[in-house]
């Protein structure tokens, strides 16, 4: 496979960088060819602006914008080499700290820009027929809470659940398959042990990339939505919270 490693940390130093260089290792190992996305390195801009559409005097409506902008071969050229980065790739690693309960700003921004209508996403093609269908997708995030308490008891609530947005809200929108996040706590703690255990649950997961099931989110287009795409009365009855929208 081709994967696109996006990995958003400012330390090279942190578990982050260490678990990145063994993991970009043992997935090169495996056979696997991997290009490389360091956001901080290459001194990504996440913020989205006019220059991303028209970059005109009208009103700026982001969406139609970077839409005609794609189609006219107008991004510019930071977005559009991210683009083609993620348009070769057969999976998509995606790779930070959990911070305030979500990526941090540089990756959503990559996120905002990258995946423009047209690229990422259209109308009548999202959530498991997305444009980007077909490709898988990893998340590897480090947490400073302990893996316990991002459980389905835990106090953060499930890392299932705080990465929703991105699990099912970017990567299913968009077509992708999501596979269940790996998620390594007690990160500004953790001894050179816990870093081992930690590459050692990365390269299980890298093994399976082809392979493992992934979340089994309900498809737009399995039939379970209305026209008001809500949940129709038969489907998970009773059930209003997220895990609605997980297939049985």
């Amino acid at each position: 496979m081709k994967i696109l490693w996006l990995y958003a940390h400012p330390e090279p130093r942190s578990l982050n960088g260490y678990l990145r260089t063994r993991g970009i290792a043992e997935a090169t190992a495996l056979g696997h060819e991997v290009i490389r996305s360091d956001l901080h390195a290459m001194g990504w801009n996440p913020v989205v602006s006019a220059a991303d559409g028209t970059g005109g005097t009208e009103r700026f409506l982001v969406g139609d914008a970077g839409h005609t902008a794609f189609r006219a071969g107008r991004l510019p050229p930071d977005v559009t080499a991210e683009q083609e980065k993620l348009s070769a790739a057969d999976a998509l690693v995606v790779q930070f700290p959990l911070w305030w309960y979500g990526p941090p700003a540089i990756l959503k921004g990559w996120f905002d820009r990258v995946l423009v209508k047209g690229f990422g996403y259209g109308t009548g093609s999202r959530y498991g027929a997305g444009a980007l269908a077909g490709k898988r997708a990893l998340t590897v995030v480090t947490a400073g809470a302990r893996a316990s308490s991002m459980a389905p008891r835990g106090i953060h609530g499930s890392i299932d659940q705080i990465l929703w947005p991105l699990l099912h809200g970017t990567y299913f929108y968009t077509g992708m398959a999501a596979l269940p996040p790996l998620l390594v706590g007690s990160a500004d703690r953790a001894t050179e042990a816990d870093a081992d255990a930690a590459v050692a649950a990365l390269r299980a997961r890298l093994r399976g990339l082809e392979t493992e099931e992934p979340i089994p989110f309900r498809a737009e287009s399995s039939g379970d939505y209305d026209d008001e795409l809500r949940l129709r009365p038969g489907v998970a009855p009773g059930a209003s919270g997220l895990e609605a929208h997980l297939s049985e």
